[in-house]
C-alpha cells in the first residue's frame, strides 16, 4: 500500500514546467504550468495535500530541480 495521499508529474523544460497532481483520496486532477523557478515549484508542491510524491522527466533540467526538492 502506497503512504502518499498525492501524486505528482513533473515534465521539466528550460523554459517551463507542466505539472499535474492526482489526490489519492478524492481523485482531484490539479493541472499547472509553472516558471522553472525552484521556488516556485517548491511552492506549489507545498500547497497540495500530503504526503507527496514527485516523479519526474530524467534529464539536464531535472537533476537540478531533484537536488533542490531532496534538500528541502
Amino acid at each position: 500500500m502506497f503512504s502518499e495521499r498525492t501524486s505528482v508529474g513533473l515534465d521539466v523544460h528550460a523554459r517551463s514546467v507542466a505539472a499535474a497532481a492526482i489526490d489519492g483520496v478524492t481523485g482531484e486532477l490539479v493541472q499547472s504550468r509553472l516558471t522553472p523557478s525552484f521556488d516556485q515549484i517548491t511552492g506549489w508542491l507545498r500547497g497540495l495535500p500530503g504526503p507527496v510524491a514527485v516523479a519526474y522527466e530524467a534529464g539536464p533540467t531535472g537533476f537540478g530541480l531533484f537536488r533542490h526538492l531532496a534538500a528541502v
